[in-house]
């Protein structure tokens, strides 16, 4: 049986109009702040596709007003849900705008698990895209993407191993600092900026890092505004998996 849902969110954004559509409504902006790689054609009957580790997602872009309006939809899956997505932009007087995000759809038979799991993601999503805004104008990040399965190990055993290899306090609060050394790319070393009961963010001088942890996985979703991108990605994954191993 599935069950409908809305989930709507309101947030102030450092940036003009003009730059918080490049944000939404582009494939490299998206890549910038939210997960996986994205495309996006921008027209109405267009595709905005996501894959996220090989799994590809698409909807049809339903509206395309640029620097006002961006709404999109999943096709009706044989069960009958889908996902539609709306983004409503106003800009404000001192250069920031009012972004407004109305995501809503059909769910399945585990409707509330994961109604509760995106309507605690949104907060979390639009908080990076406004550290994305604020602290790297003008550019945009490669995804970097990770893994790893961690065995038996509970959803508190799996963040605090998270947090003892980014020399960081357990519980993780927003204000830490954060310093690792993956084998390749240059160290990480920066500030917690966000810290819940799923996942935690670091903001350095070249990027967004996020560590997200549960019962037997552990995963990373970085933004990377500069350096070797693709190396950046199999060193993360190295280093993911041998916490684990």
């Amino acid at each position: 049986m599935t069950h409908p849902f809305e989930i709507e969110q309101e947030t102030i954004l450092p940036a003009s109009p003009e730059q918080v559509w490049e944000a939404i409504a582009t494939g490299p902006g998206i890549d910038s702040w939210f997960m996986g790689r994205n495309e996006l054609e921008p027209r109405v009957g267009g595709t905005a596709a996501m894959d996220t580790g090989g799994h590809r997602q698409e909807a049809r872009i339903t509206a395309f007003e640029p620097g006002k309006r961006l709404a999109s939809r999943t096709d009706t899956a044989a069960d009958g849900r889908f996902m539609a997505f709306e983004y409503l932009i106003e800009g404000r007087e001192g250069g920031s705008t009012v972004l407004r995000v109305v995501h809503s759809g059909m769910l399945g038979d585990d409707w509330q698990d994961e109604y509760d799991a995106l309507r605690r993601g949104w907060p979390f999503h639009l908080h990076t895209l406004r550290e994305y805004l604020a602290h790297f104008p003008g550019r945009t990040g490669a995804p970097v993407f990770a893994l790893a399965p961690t065995g038996a190990r509970t959803a508190p055993q799996v963040r605090a191993a998270l947090a003892g290899a980014l020399s960081l306090p357990d519980p993780v609060v927003a204000g830490a600092r954060a310093y690792a050394e993956p084998a390749g790319p240059p160290p990480l070393e920066g500030e917690v900026t966000w810290a819940d009961d799923e996942r935690f963010e670091v903001r350095t001088a070249d990027g967004l890092y996020t560590f997200h942890q549960g019962p037997g996985i552990a995963l990373m979703f970085h933004h990377l505004f500069g350096g070797d991108t693709g190396r950046a990605e199999a060193a993360w994954q190295q280093w993911l998996t041998g916490l684990f191993s």
